[in-house]
């Protein structure tokens, strides 16, 4: 092999470390590159000459060569963002995102997403998250597809049909006669609801008390209207034409309670009488009201069912609980995303809907995949086709307002680059040493 091939040696060191310096300031570039993987060079010796001697065939080495530079799938740190389109992978999986030119699917880390003003969801580079469409039925679908979120329209209204009322009569009060006209002066407690009909407007529903006798109550029931000729039942509403808002008795009946102050039976105005399932507590007791026509070109076939839960105990008539279902229509405000990757829309009037579910991929090799730029990986023949799931199943875990960081080291990048810079200079001596003995040798011609 000769000097020549020790002059070699050196220049296949300069190469390989030149490479190595190479990676090692990629990964610096990359220090806060969101979703970064450091990469590392490793080094392969080449096939060395055989030389024949007195004791035998002996392999002396040609120098080195760069054999694979391998991308370093560790977790990295997961930082907090402001941001709710923001999201992070706790474990091995990769977000999918389609290619707008190629449509291809490429993987990705950084989870730096934001909608665009078609309201799909992508990266800076205009890449389109995948993910699972919820369907109409609630369930999301089988295959993935671009997330889209609509952000231009409402949430229909929903009409109430359900009221709760969880109250105490006061055993104590006198006996009052109920006067339709003076509703609040001929009751002894009287309490408000507040109710949607199907375009979302809110209406009242009052519902009055008076006692008639010892453990016996009367209720009725009240909704204010729009200035209307009848209650859809035919019955004139607004016999003074006064062009005010109407009161109409939309449902009415009677308790009575036992000696312990629970409630043992409601009798209702089309006859109906209620018996308590349990006579050791007062249960929720359905009383159904008449069809509601609010003459405003709402559903005029809406009804409720009003739960009752009351009691008649020797202390102040209260409610302790009051609620009722319906809402009235509202714009998409903002959205979210859990660990399992669902997007939910909170809504302008409180109400919340899944919108979709984000898809991850993991490989069998991750060193396999092909970087593409742009914080992007492209499965190869040695990464295997991708394994495409929901999170949380094997995939990974999401994490909203957070980005994971570059694993980058800079302390160690720092170390590499100084055991670097020695290898490259060492191997430079032997190349100007090596010139030093081809000078000694043409020497000897003088």
């Amino acid at each position: 092999m000769g000097l020549g091939g020790a002059m070699n040696s050196g220049i296949s060191g300069l190469q390989s470390f030149s490479n190595a310096m190479s990676v090692i300031g990629n990964n610096l570039a990359n220090t806060n590159t969101t979703g970064f993987k450091a990469s590392r060079t490793l080094f392969a010796d080449l096939i060395p000459d055989n030389v024949t001697g007195t004791g035998g065939t002996s392999q002396i080495g040609r120098g080195a060569s760069l054999s694979k530079v391998d991308n370093i799938f560790t977790q990295g740190s997961i930082e907090s963002t402001s941001s709710n389109t923001d999201l992070a992978i706790e474990g091995p999986g990769f977000f999918l995102v389609r290619n707008p030119d190629s449509q291809a699917n490429n993987f990705t880390r950084a989870g730096t997403f934001r909608l665009d003003q078609d309201g799909y969801l992508t990266n800076p580079e205009g890449y389109v998250i995948q993910g699972y469409e919820r369907q109409a039925d609630g369930n999301f679908a089988d295959l993935t597809g671009d997330i889209q979120i609509n952000t231009r329209t409402a949430v229909p209204a929903q009409a109430s049909a359900e009221v709760a009322l969880t109250t105490n009569l006061d055993a104590q009060a006198e006996t009052r006669t109920w006067v339709p006209e003076d509703p609040t002066g001929t009751s002894n407690f009287a309490t408000t609801s507040e109710v949607y009909d199907s375009l979302g407007k809110t209406h009242l529903i009052s519902t009055y008390f008076n006692k008639t006798d010892d453990n016996k109550w009367d209720f009725h029931q009240l909704v204010s209207l729009d200035d209307v000729a009848n209650n859809g039942s035919g019955t004139p509403a607004d016999t003074d034409n006064d062009g005010t808002d109407d009161v109409v008795e939309v449902g009415s009946g009677s308790f009575e309670f036992d000696a312990q102050g629970f409630l043992e039976k409601i009798a209702v105005d089309d006859g109906a009488t209620i018996t308590p399932t349990d006579a050791k507590w007062p249960t929720v007791e359905t009383i159904p009201t008449g069809n509601l026509d609010w003459e405003n070109g709402a559903d005029t076939t809406q009804t409720m069912n009003y739960g009752m839960n009351i009691t008649q105990y020797a202390t102040d008539s209260k409610v302790v609980t009051q609620e009722s279902d319906g809402y009235a229509s509202g714009s998409l405000s903002d959205i979210s995303v859990d660990t399992e990757g669902t997007i939910t829309g909170t809504y302008s009037n409180g109400q919340t809907r899944d919108l979709a579910r984000l898809a991850l991929g993991k490989f069998s090799n991750n060193n396999g995949l092909a970087k593409v730029g742009k914080n992007l990986f492209a499965a190869t023949k040695d990464s295997g086709p991708p394994d495409v799931g929901m999170a949380g199943s094997g995939v990974g875990k999401i994490y909203s307002n957070s980005l994971e960081q570059s694993t980058v080291d800079i302390a160690e990048e720092f170390t590499k680059m100084i055991t670097t810079q020695r290898s490259f200079q060492a191997n430079s001596k032997t190349i100007t040493t090596t010139d030093e003995m081809l000078n000694e040798v043409i020497n000897l011609k003088r």
